[in-house]
């Protein structure tokens, strides 16, 4: 297939006169059959041949455990109706008694141990799957970030149909690790759980759509309560500085990876409106952004269905005090199951750090919460239903939740969750309830993770 878009891209003419060696022999029916040895610092053919390799491997992976996920979903109802057959044989038993026999108790003891090991087996099984989903993940991470380094280093079009390949494979893994979540993790949205076990390995999905390093003040994810038929959009923001100026929409996460946005606002226009925000601690809801307006200092929001912007101030919050990353991290925009909710320090806290809950109808804060933690020595902070989690560095590979706030409880503990780094600092975090996944701006790249829970049941 390679050989095959290099004559295509290049033509024989070109072709021959860029090649080094070349090795002859005949092929059956008379014909001429030459082979071709292109060095890689003309173009890496070995590497993406390598990676076609790797991603034919993936595939027949992908297609093994999503035909896993189809026998577990079948399992599941056998194993629904096993136990509810069960429970109604119990009831009877525990109003009847007398009509049971010593052996009847036994059956039912036997029937017990049975749905017993099965879900033993299920659980080991789901336990297996779920540990290649994620290597699965992390092989494709990795070759889009080497597919990306081509497609800005070598030539565009070869490297950008390779690339679509392990996209469709991306698409695939998104598939498979979505029923598996339907089937595994059916409580999204909602907080029966006692808070964060653990976090997923990072997931890097590419360079941002400017294809720029230097774009590394910015943000990207989802919508954290879309509207009917934005369930699976994208949005993306970024600037070589901490100005917001534009933010682009996706329609899934495909469109994001292909960087075709099908729409951009522009928070500037010259001699029309200046909407402009700064930081890096914005958020989309209700298709609405959500975001720290540069003048005057406020929060504020941008409505993408009715193009229009408003903000409010908040009287006591101060612009001396940032996150530990990034300057102009003042107002720290996030959303959970529970709503909106905004972070920020006043001269009266000496720096340390406020929880505010605000009224998405009126925008404005209606509850505030003191903490202990002082803001400039925190990498970031998410909220996760109802309480508030900061991160710090570790060293410069691992950062770490450290302290939480319960606003339910009103309760502050200090805690130990460690979680990789992919890069040594990064200026955007925030949790997602639609998918329970943290999205993380790291140096221009988009890189998120699953968020694992202590469940109670």
């Amino acid at each position: 297939m390679i050989g095959t878009i290099l004559l295509l891209l290049f033509g024989s003419a070109v072709v021959e006169s860029a090649l080094g060696p070349w090795a002859e022999g005949s092929a059956s029916g008379g014909e001429c059959m030459c082979e071709a040895f292109l060095p890689n610092s003309t173009f890496p053919i070995g590497e993406l041949i390598l990676l076609e390799s790797t991603a034919v491997e993936i595939n027949y992976k992908l297609e093994m455990e999503i035909s896993k996920v189809e026998i577990y979903e079948v399992k599941l109802e056998v194993y629904i109706a096993k136990i509810m057959n069960l429970t109604v044989l119990i009831k009877r038993m525990e109003d009847d008694p007398d009509s049971y026999s010593e052996l009847h108790i036994e059956e039912v003891k036997i029937k017990i141990k049975q749905v017993e090991a099965l879900i033993v087996e299920l659980q080991a099984s789901i336990q297996t799957t779920t540990t290649v989903l994620l290597s699965i993940r992390e092989q494709i991470s990795v070759m889009i970030t080497v597919l990306t380094r081509l497609e800005i280093t070598y030539d565009k079009n070869l490297v950008l149909v390779t690339r679509r390949e392990y996209i469709i494979l991306q698409q695939k893994l998104e598939e498979c690790e979505r029923r598996h979540n339907e089937i595994f993790n059916p409580d999204i949205g909602i907080c029966n759980h006692s808070g964060i076990r653990r976090f997923s390995k990072p997931i890097i999905s590419q360079l941002n759509a400017n294809l720029n390093a230097g774009f590394k003040y910015g943000g990207w994810g989802k919508d954290s309560n879309p509207l009917p038929g934005s369930e699976n959009m994208f949005w993306y923001s970024a600037s070589s500085d901490t100005l917001v100026n534009t933010i682009t929409l996706y329609s899934d996460y495909y469109k994001l990876i292909m960087r075709e946005g099908f729409k951009t606002h522009e928070l500037y226009v010259r001699y029309n409106y200046d909407w402009q925000g700064t930081g890096n601690n914005y958020i989309v809801r209700e298709n609405t952004l959500y975001y720290q307006f540069k003048s005057p200092f406020a929060m504020a929001k941008f409505n993408m269905t009715s193009v229009n912007a408003q903000y409010k101030e908040i009287p006591s919050a101060s612009t001396q005090f940032s996150y530990h990353y990034s300057a102009n991290q003042n107002l720290d925009f996030a959303a959970d199951e529970s709503g909106l909710w905004v972070t920020y320090a006043t001269q009266e806290s000496k720096g340390k750090l406020v929880l505010g809950k605000i009224n998405e109808q009126s925008f404005e804060v209606e509850e505030v919460w003191q903490t202990s933690i002082f803001k400039p020595s925190v990498g970031n902070t998410f909220m996760v239903c109802g309480v508030l989690y900061a991160t710090r560095s570790v060293d410069s590979k691992t950062e770490e939740v450290f302290y939480t706030f319960d606003t339910h409880t009103e309760r502050e503990s200090y805690v130990s969750i460690p979680f990789e780094k992919f890069q040594e600092s990064y200026v955007y975090l925030d949790y997602n309830p639609t998918d329970q996944k943290l999205y993380m701006f790291s140096n221009g790249y988009y890189v998120n993770y699953h968020v694992y829970f202590n469940h109670k049941n």
